[in-house]
């Protein structure tokens, strides 16, 4: 019985994400709203910086919210909302970054590094190895072992 009230008291204390987006910001229209929603739950609230503007109680967040909203109201498309928002505040905005040569260039960076440092090791164990191959005795080298294993 105590094990269940204190489950149900921590969940009810648990940090839940709440919602930031204020009444006064919501459209009249639920379309726009849902557009909204869907929109601002791909940009990052730039104060946060890993919430999306939807979660952000920041201020930037809200004024975030509101610009895409009133773009929207204005007749934009999504993809035009998006694009405004990144000319204004760069890449960094979206959540989920759009795919380009950059993007290309981010992720496999590490893996060509990675693969790169692996050759550049094999190949100096490689020389390495080769170096440590004696040179074969010259027939007066041979000579002068042979004379001083004889003296033993």
């Amino acid at each position: 019985m105590i094990r269940k009230l204190l489950l149900a008291a921590m969940l009810a204390l648990a940090p839940l994400p709440a919602l930031a987006v204020n009444p006064d910001e919501v459209l009249d229209d639920p379309v726009l709203e849902e557009r909204a929603r869907n929109l601002s739950v791909n940009l990052r609230c730039m104060v946060c910086q890993n919430q999306s503007i939807d979660d952000s109680n920041a201020e930037l967040a809200r004024d975030l919210r509101v610009l895409v909203r009133e773009r929207l109201q204005n007749g934009d498309t999504d993809e035009e909302v998006i694009d405004y928002v990144v000319s204004r505040y760069g890449e960094f905005v979206l959540l989920k970054p759009r795919f380009s040569v950059r993007t290309l260039l981010l992720w496999t960076a590490p893996a060509v590094l990675l693969l790169g440092g692996a050759l550049v090791l094999v190949l100096i164990a490689r020389g390495r190895l080769q170096a440590r191959t004696p040179a074969p005795l010259t027939a007066e080298e041979q000579a002068r072992l042979d004379e001083l294993v004889g003296k033993r």
